[in-house]
């Protein structure tokens, strides 16, 4: 049976030297729903590449004293190195400069021209040269790019011009009739809202001001405006309108373009518009994720705040930093990069969760079998839960998956890994070891624990490819027990399943230590925003009622506030005051805290409900208790009132 097709992309990167790690978050999340799909079965067609024309690439070669072609040949090799160092797997990697894309490229504007779809004009207007953007007068913010920030600058010259307000109607109702389009929600309101409500207008489609670019082949003076170059990207790669390849029956429409938030307009209002002028397909599905800050702000280079990938991936392993870009922020939203939280995700996560449960199984399984277990085993009924856990797994893993949710599935399958280590805890291994009768008790567990293992590496094996390969080898799970398939039942490895010891795939990390290496790396260092200038300095602030004082957003994206679930509530003897309660915040492992609010809550009243917890305090002791966060509380008169949240709001997600 032939076997069902799946086309991804990404957008085609601009050829930057400075590419970061708010680059590889699109790009590893592209390459995690390529790597699942195949998992499952299907024909994967993953796109990505570079966009090297434009404006902003000539007056760089220019400035290096050399040709534009020679100036994207160099960089683009170094990106191509940081797709191969970040595991990337994608099927095609394609160039705007490559000969088959410009001659498909020049295709399609003739075919626009003759349907009467482009015509000859003058241009007059706004231009961002940075983000190669038209932009109106009412669109611009503050007289700056809406997108970048930047000055924009006058142009007027002949161009010729899309009819794109042709299709204002077409796409509103594109819209709503597919809602499934373009997702997040929020990304259909911005663009209706701030775009086709307010009036489309045609589009520039052509240059004459540079000539680094696609030339409009039947009026050479111009060349083609690079966004109408990139965006046929995604059908030219596949064959449209050249020889090079004959994909284009096969894979097209794509089932996601995934791409930033700042080039959704793009993507949801010119490119379907394109397509229809083309009498094409439209794309299944946009889906614009959002940016990695860096203390609150876009990572870019003028600011000085990017984070260099390869550094990271050094230090901590590629897996660790894929498993942080997808397991730390929801895709659909932005996120704040710090090495804080990196170190502290792969700690808690990768080092005491997961990699230990490693550890303690195959060691154990050493320790006690000499790797091999016995083929005899004892069930008990404590062991239903854990199995049932299991076994219901991959339905909601692939629920998340689908729609894009990468974390929801990560901290689904993390769950498991939890409560692999609490079923060893119930089990006690170390105490069944001492009594030979119980051989076949011990059996199981140690089973147990290596099916579940081997159950969570299946479904972490798109996003850690290497480190699950790894897991599957010492707990002595075959390929072919590792299929998608597989993971639906409990119970696939062998009796008698031999282990093998490994290294320790993620070793903890010295918090304090790392980080006053990290502060002397330019790449990584959480560098602070720039002091006012001395008179805006000595102005005089005016009180805010009932603020003690004011702290700037980079002092509040320091903190880290999550959703958390309380598993258990008790109280702290020998005092009237403190309750000790163990939370699930996502991580996979139970923290605790300990709260002054026994005099208004019994543990009973906090039992079973999500509360949100400050994640990144420091520890202390209270009472001989450690207590590793702090609940959210109001003061209501002389009492406290915790704050509770929705009880569909996954544990882990984060509080902005």
């Amino acid at each position: 049976m032939e076997k069902p097709t799946y086309y991804i992309t990404t957008p085609i990167y601009y050829p930057s030297s400075n590419l970061h790690i708010g680059h590889s978050y699109c790009t590893v999340a592209a390459d995690v729903m390529a790597r699942y799909k195949r998992l499952k079965g299907y024909d994967v067609m993953f796109l990505t590449g570079t966009d090297e024309h434009g404006q902003k690439i000539e007056e760089k070669a220019k400035e290096a004293g050399i040709t534009p072609k020679e100036y994207v040949d160099k960089v683009v090799a170094g990106i191509q190195d940081l797709w191969k160092l970040m595991n990337i797997s994608e099927h095609r990697f394609i160039r705007t400069t490559d000969d088959y894309h410009e001659e498909s490229v020049k295709k399609i504007f003739k075919k626009l021209y003759d349907k009467g779809e482009i015509y000859k004009g003058t241009y007059k207007g706004k231009y961002c040269t940075p983000c190669e953007s038209f932009w109106t007068e009412t669109q611009l913010v503050d007289g700056k790019c809406p997108d970048c920030g930047r000055e924009v600058i006058d142009a007027e010259e002949e161009a010729y011009f899309f009819r794109l307000s042709k299709y204002a109607e077409r796409l509103l109702k594109l819209y709503e009739d597919d809602p499934g389009f373009l997702e997040p929600k929020s990304r259909v309101n911005e663009m209706v809202n701030n775009f086709i409500k307010p009036g489309l207008e045609d589009l520039c489609v052509s240059r004459t001001s540079f000539s680094w670019g696609v030339p409009v082949d039947f009026d050479p003076k111009h060349v083609v405006y690079v966004w109408v170059d990139a965006l046929t990207n995604y059908i030219t790669a596949l064959g449209y309108g050249n020889e090079k390849y004959h994909d284009y029956e096969k894979y097209w429409p794509a089932d996601v373009h995934f791409v930033g938030k700042e080039i959704v307009r793009f993507h949801s209002i010119i490119w379907p518009s394109i397509l229809m002028a083309l009498d094409l397909p439209l794309p299944k599905k946009i889906y614009g994720h959002g940016w990695l800050n860096f203390n609150g702000e876009k990572m870019s280079k003028s600011r000085g705040n990017v984070v260099d990938p390869a550094i990271l991936c050094q230090r901590y392993s590629v897996d660790a930093v894929r498993y942080f870009l997808l397991r730390e922020f929801p895709f659909g939203s932005d996120g704040n990069f710090t090495n804080e939280l990196l170190i502290h995700l792969i700690n808690t996560d990768l080092a005491n969760d997961l990699g230990n449960l490693v550890s303690r199984t195959v060691t154990m399984a050493l320790k006690y079998f000499d790797g091999k277990l016995p083929a005899e085993h004892v069930s008990d009924p404590m062991d239903d839960e854990l199995i049932t856990m299991a076994n219901s797994l991959k339905e909601k893993v692939e629920t998340q998956m689908e729609a894009f949710q990468f974390q929801n599935a990560i901290m689904e399958t993390m769950k498991l890994v939890s409560r692999t280590n609490k079923y060893i805890d119930e089990t006690a291994p170390w105490i069944l070891c001492k009594d030979e009768s119980k051989k076949g008790r011990l059996a199981t567990v140690l089973y147990n624990m290596l099916e579940s293992l081997r159950i969570a590496s299946i479904f972490l094996t798109p996003v850690m490819p290497n480190a699950c390969a790894e897991i599957q080898r010492q707990i002595g799970a075959s390929a072919e027990l590792c299929s998608w398939e597989s993971s639906a039942a409990f119970g696939k490895l062998p009796a008698d399943v031999q282990v093998i010891k490994g290294a320790n795939l993620f070793p903890r990390i010295n918090l304090e230590k790392e980080l006053a290496e990290l502060e002397g790396n330019s790449n990584t260092k959480e560098t602070k925003p720039a002091p006012a200038p001395e008179k805006a300095s000595k102005e005089k602030k005016e009180p805010v009622e009932g603020v003690a004082s004011l702290i700037a957003i980079d002092d509040f994206a320091k903190v880290n506030l999550r959703v958390a679930e309380v598993l258990e509530c008790v109280r702290v003897e020998k005092s009237d005051k403190l309750l000790k309660l163990q939370l699930d915040d996502g991580s996979g492992t139970p923290r605790q805290v300990v709260s002054g609010i026994a005099a208004w809550y019994k543990p009973e009243d906090l039992t079973g409900k999500k509360i949100i917890v400050v994640a990144n305090l420091k520890p202390a002791k209270l009472r001989g208790e450690l207590s590793q966060g702090m609940l959210l509380a109001a003061d209501v008169g002389e009492a406290a009132s915790v704050i509770f949240v929705n009880g569909d709001i996954p544990n882990g997600s984060k509080v902005r």
